[in-house]
């Protein structure tokens, strides 16, 4: 078999693909049995977690292999339904050989919100230069042919893409590589919407921009995935003046805050209530 992946490194790989799943599944970035991993074996078959197992207690038995016709090869299970979306980015890019589907809380509300070109702007340094951008691409029904194909405009530039209403994928030269892109893309969305709270979101200048792209490009990541805060490369609308959320939900947002932080005041006071209670007696 062309290229085939020795037993060892297979076994590496099925612990690899279960101890992510875990760590995924622990930092809430999928619940019950969301989200799909897979992993190039070689020319002719994909690793892969399969469908309708929660991902924080999977085992490397568990785990399924298919070719590229999504033939069953070994495995009790079947894939998971969304492996379409992993064979469109295998298909478009011989240089990835895995990918992570998961359901970042805070990167999928940008997207419900309709505030997406928040994530696509240039904020932060360290996503401009591993990332370049994480754009957005158009709603499609999960688990149809009509993923891939809303994916496929992003993949000949982009590692991290988000999928409206549903989830993030991203991919990489392995398993852990692919992994820490997402963790990348949350940590982006939970930064950028501190900051809304707090004020107006700054864009990095436009020359502070294209040195950070250099300098990725030099260790080779897919700086062509540019912000659209630079040239709309992502195809996003560039973001507005403000702070990237509309008044209505900046409002819903502080609101939430505040009734958050009223309970744990409300919950505290009960604890030094109690406490005395407990001295007093």
């Amino acid at each position: 078999m062309n290229g085939a992946t020795p037993w060892r490194a297979e076994r590496t790989l099925r612990e690899d693909m279960c101890r992510i799943g875990r760590l995924i599944y622990e930092r809430g970035l999928v619940a019950a049995t969301d989200g799909n991993l897979s992993v190039r074996l070689d020319d002719e078959r994909i690793l892969c977690t399969p469908s309708g197992l929660c991902k924080g207690s999977i085992e490397p038995s568990d785990l399924v292999v298919v070719d590229f016709d999504l033939n069953l090869l070994e495995g009790d299970r079947p894939a998971s339904s969304e492996i379409l979306m992993h064979l469109g980015a295998y298909q478009s890019r011989p240089d990835v050989r895995a990918v992570v589907h998961a359901h970042p809380p805070t990167a999928v509300a940008f997207s419900i919100a309709g505030q997406s070109d928040a994530l696509a702007g240039a904020h932060l340094p360290e996503v401009v230069y591993t990332l370049g951008a994480i754009p957005t691409a158009r709603y499609a029904t999960p688990g149809t042919a009509d993923v891939p194909a809303s994916l496929e405009p992003y993949w000949g530039r982009c590692d991290a893409i988000i999928l409206d209403r549903h989830g993030s994928i991203t991919v990489g030269a392995t398993l852990w590589e692919a992994y820490l892109k997402l963790d990348k893309v949350e940590h982006a969305a939970q930064v950028t919407f501190m900051a809304a709270l707090l004020g107006t979101p700054r864009p990095l200048p436009a020359e502070e921009v294209e040195k950070l792209a250099r300098q990725g490009a030099e260790r080779g990541y897919p700086t062509a995935c540019s912000p659209c805060a630079t040239d709309g490369v992502c195809e996003l609308p560039a973001p507005e003046d403000g702070n990237g959320l509309s008044q209505e939900l900046e409002e819903a947002i502080v609101e939430e805050v505040l009734r958050a932080v009223r309970e744990m005041t409300a919950e505290k006071e009960e604890q030094k209530a109690g406490s005395t209670v407990v001295e007093a007696g």
